[in-house]
């Protein structure tokens, strides 16, 4: 039997640092829940864009042109290749992500 998947509940049991697991898989992609209190690295995913729905609080994406912070309810796609870091405007944020299954992830050193 099918059954929903509390997002907000899964959210509320991590209090402090970094957690990313997968919630659900959709065809060849899954559906991350992050929640995180502090950025995290530059990065880019090669064969992949990478969807971000903020849930609560506010998520920044730098990326090389510059910031943009989602709101709890906006959503943001980061092409592939396209190197990026996220970041938590405030004590934390809530986020689902949706990238391709198996995908790569390339950390980088520094700035965009």
């Amino acid at each position: 039997m099918i059954s929903p998947i509390d997002a907000g509940a899964f959210a509320n049991g991590v209090q402090s640092g970094y957690r990313n697991e997968v919630l659900t898989s959709v065809n060849d992609h899954d559906v991350h829940i992050s929640i995180m209190d502090a950025p995290y690295p530059w990065h880019f995913h090669p064969d992949t864009d990478e969807t971000f729905f903020t849930l609560e609080g506010v998520l920044v994406v730098e990326v090389a042109e510059g910031e943009i912070a989602l709101h709890a309810g906006q959503m943001l796609t980061v092409p592939a290749g396209t190197r990026h870091r996220t970041r938590p405007e405030g004590s934390r944020s809530v986020n689902l992500t949706v990238e391709r299954k198996h995908s790569e992830t390339v950390l980088c050193d520094g700035s965009a």
